[in-house]
């Protein structure tokens, strides 16, 4: 509902305070909405933008693509992981009254094998 009545003050000649008073919504209300609309934050579905093309047509159309260089070394998204240390522990509690603490140096498929365990007998 919003969408249409957001589609429909987008119309060429169309003022806001009259699409307002028919649906009866307040003006500054839907100038809310166009603003979304034009921020981005609201979406209008295709249907409702048709005829809303500064070409006229209502055809889907592409848009330009445009691809970046690759960057010349490659950039990890990730932090290498930190090694781990004599000192670090990890620490599990299951339930009230069961702490399991595992040296920081155990693999991870291990410490799921015995929290697997742990919860089995707990």
């Amino acid at each position: 509902m919003k969408a249409r009545i957001v589609a429909e003050s987008l119309e060429p000649g169309v003022r806001v305070v009259d699409v307002a008073r028919r649906h009866d919504v307040v003006a500054h209300q839907l100038s809310l909405w166009r603003r979304q609309v034009r921020e981005g934050i609201l979406a209008l579905p295709f249907e409702t933008m048709s005829g809303q093309s500064e070409s006229g047509d209502a055809e889907p159309a592409f848009v330009p693509l445009a691809i970046a260089a690759e960057p010349s070394e490659a950039v990890s998204v990730l932090a290498p992981p930190l090694p781990a240390t004599v000192s670090s522990v990890l620490t599990l509690e299951i339930g009230p009254d069961v702490v399991m603490r595992v040296p920081g140096d155990v693999p991870v498929e291990r410490v799921a094998a015995l929290v697997r365990a742990m919860r089995g007998t707990a």
